[in-house]
């Protein structure tokens, strides 16, 4: 049907509710996100944040890579996304510098 919302799979809702816990300035990473949900597979969690339709209630901008680099954004990786990504964060204090997080204490973790 057109016009009609997907049905969210019980792995999406568990990657959404994670990510929902990452505070206003602060980032983590699809790896750590996938470990604090049971889940061997970072592209999984990456994947599940690329169709996340519940944006920005489920901040998927605030998840980047673990080498510390932006990743992707909306399923995409084009310097248009990545400078909204950047810019989205940037809004909340976190900055990046050459292509990677400036400042480390901004990686939320799990607890």
């Amino acid at each position: 049907m057109s016009g009609t919302k997907r049905e969210v799979t019980e792995f999406e809702g568990r990657v959404y509710s994670a990510t929902k816990r990452i505070p206003r300035g602060q980032v983590t990473t699809y790896k750590m996100i996938a470990g604090a949900i049971g889940c061997g597979s970072s592209r999984a969690v990456g994947q599940a944040l690329r169709r996340n339709p519940f944006a920005p209630a489920v901040p998927c901008h605030r998840v980047i890579r673990s080498d510390m680099t932006l990743g992707g954004f909306a399923g995409k990786t084009s310097s248009e996304f990545l400078r909204r990504k950047t810019m989205l964060l940037a809004k909340e204090g976190v900055e990046f510098a050459d292509g990677r997080l400036s400042e480390p204490k901004r990686v939320y973790t799990f607890r």
